[in-house]
């Protein structure tokens, strides 16, 4: 199916899942300082809902996990606020232009940094409604690392605010969180990017249609450059979802 955006063709037979999938074996990626999902099925006394043990029709799974440590989501700025705030209410549209970087974190100290030179650098006067950056390198363990007291690379408070300043009201990036793990709770990139000066009293210019989704994974064949963003969450009247971000290639698809 050939659909036409703007000044582009987009083929939708070839989407590009750059999710992680939940999974409840040690496959799955964790954060946070918790323990991996669980999805079992359910029990009353001998009846059983898994259709392999005989004593049910369908399956019928419960399932306990944290979208912000578990996988994929997509989270709003209800994430660092007093008031409570649903990604389900605050992200309304789904289909944006982005635009796809790769950056080599700097070391600072102890610490690797997504500089905002970098993102300036990258970006090129660009400014799409979402940017999505991919750290290098680019290891595929990172869809099943365990991030817990590692103290992963993380987004510079400037960085951060070039790209709100820059107008990009969605970014993506393949690490568990923007700030880094352990910041005694200051959180400067999420507030810089959600334009938060009080969780305790929202400010009116806060950017509440602005989304930050993390954990995502995006292979290597995946080129830099411009994509069809479709940002797929479910309907969780919560500050987070799990999510499924699928790109569609516009670059060799432009309109005649």
């Amino acid at each position: 199916m050939i659909a036409t955006i703007d000044n582009f063709k987009v083929d939708l037979s070839k989407p590009i899942d750059i999710s992680i999938p939940l999974t409840n074996t040690d496959e799955n990626p964790i954060a946070w300082y918790i323990d991996k999902p669980v999805i079992e099925p359910v029990v009353f006394g001998d009846w059983i809902g898994k259709v392999s043990e005989g004593k049910s029709s369908t399956n019928f799974n419960n399932i306990f996990f944290n979208p912000h440590g578990h996988g994929t989501h997509t989270e709003c700025l209800g994430h660092i606020t007093r008031e409570f705030y649903s990604i389900n209410q605050s992200l309304k549209q789904f289909f944006f232009l982005a635009e796809l970087i790769s950056v080599v974190p700097e070391i600072q100290g102890e610490d690797l940094v997504i500089t905002k030179n970098q993102i300036e650098n990258s970006l090129e006067g660009k400014t799409p409604e979402a940017i999505i950056i991919r750290t290098l390198p680019n290891f595929k363990i990172k869809k099943s690392l365990k991030y817990s007291n590692t103290n992963p690379p993380y987004l510079d408070k400037d960085a951060a605010l070039f790209i709100r300043e820059s107008g990009i009201k969605h970014l993506l990036i393949d690490l568990p969180s923007v700030d880094k793990e352990k910041d005694d709770g200051k959180l400067l990139a999420h507030k810089a990017f959600w334009n938060v000066t009080d969780v305790n009293n929202l400010n009116a210019d806060a950017r509440l249609d602005c989304t930050i989704t993390e954990l995502i994974f995006v292979a290597d064949e995946v080129k830099d450059g411009c994509y069809l963003l479709n940002l797929q969450i479910a309907s969780f009247e919560n500050d987070a979802s799990p999510s499924k971000p699928i790109l569609y290639d516009l670059r060799f698809l432009n309109a005649e």
